[in-house]
């Protein structure tokens, strides 16, 4: 993927872009903000798409830069024959995180083997706790970073201990042995994954069907605010050039995928989740119809509560210095505490840059 992006930069540079291209909530800004994207505000009517869709493809000026395509979701990954040989129940939509650790901590005991593996990640990982908790990375408007907001920290903090516990991995571990493959290798009992990653798992462990699950994200059990439930969701839109040569075009084309008829295709394809509402029960059957066994039907539940995923102009400047924060954190580097002021410093100063 980062081919694609270095690509359509170079294509971008030399004015000769694409007619159709993918762009995605990390790239919108750059993109729309120096007047390569083309408005498509005129084309997308938003009441056929998620929020959270239309929300990733609007530049900072308001306009809507791309025709949604599809939409994400977290989910919450269980092995259940390590469920069963611990003589654990499968999770519910009843669910907190003290049942996580209770039930990880069962599963280590009886089996010896990993409970809740929570790796370092940021859209997959401790956002979806920050926001079950009722604190935020941004502000609503994405001007002001909250890191150091008790209901955020407290939150970063909790995720962050849970490596402490004798049934979660270490990041070096993770570093060696990624967790989706102690996951299919029988050696983690649970992890959070993107639902985008779902049709490429069951393909590449086609003999591990029905023998694990997908539910909704445990939610917070006593949330500094809200109802303790969050997860992250993100989107991909079609867009074209300002400038094209074949902007007419492009447009008539962009109408059509963002098109009810269009969106089903992708849907049945089970490649993404459709942004235009209505059409997830396409995507949950294409699973069905190739014979896998999940529950998706929980992943579709959580576009209720769903959050916006973490954006705002200056991220490509403070995202990795955070990601290097939260693995210095891990490390022991910095404190806990430490490195929250630390990530509240970068994102500060790369906005007021």
């Amino acid at each position: 993927m980062d081919e694609y992006w270095t690509k359509l930069e170079a294509s971008a540079t030399s004015n000769s872009m694409p007619d159709i291209f993918w762009m995605h909530s990390n790239q919108i800004y750059k993109y729309a903000d120096n007047d390569i994207l083309a408005d498509c505000s005129d084309i997308v009517d938003a009441a056929n798409y998620s929020e959270v869709s239309v929300a990733n493809a609007t530049g900072s000026d308001g306009k809507i830069y791309g025709v949604p395509k599809d939409k994400d979701i977290v989910g919450f990954l269980y092995n259940k024959e390590l469920f069963d040989k611990a003589e654990v129940e499968y999770p519910d939509d009843t669910w907190t995180w003290d049942d996580l650790e209770s039930a990880s901590q069962q599963i280590y005991d009886k089996t010896g083997k990993y409970g809740y593996m929570a790796y370092s990640h940021d859209q997959i990982g401790y956002w979806n706790f920050v926001y079950q908790n009722g604190g935020q990375i941004l502000n609503d408007d994405g001007t002001k970073a909250e890191y150091t907001e008790a209901a955020t920290a407290d939150a970063i903090r909790y995720y962050v201990e849970i490596q402490k516990n004798d049934w979660c991995p270490t990041q070096e571990q993770f570093a060696n042995t990624g967790a989706a493959e102690m996951f299919f290798s029988g050696e983690g009992a649970m992890y959070y994954a993107g639902n985008w990653d779902l049709i490429n798992l069951c393909t590449t462990y086609g003999d591990m069907n029905g023998k694990w699950d997908v539910a909704m994200l445990p939610k917070c059990p006593d949330p500094a605010n809200g109802d303790g439930r969050a997860s992250i969701s993100n989107s991909v839109s079609y867009a074209t050039a300002a400038k094209g040569k074949n902007k007419e075009l492009a447009m008539d084309f962009l109408k059509f995928l963002g098109s009810e008829e269009a969106q089903k295709i992708q849907g049945e394809s089970g490649a993404a989740i459709p942004a235009y509402n209505g059409l997830e029960d396409a995507w949950v059957q294409s699973f069905a119809d190739k014979g896998y066994e999940l529950t998706l039907e929980n992943l579709i539940g959580e576009f209720e509560y769903s959050v916006k995923y973490v954006n705002n102009p200056s991220r490509p400047s403070w995202e990795p210095k955070v990601e290097q924060t939260m693995l210095d954190i891990y490390a022991g580097s910095v404190t806990i505490d430490e490195g929250i002021e630390k990530m509240q410093s970068i994102v500060t100063e790369a906005m007021e840059e």
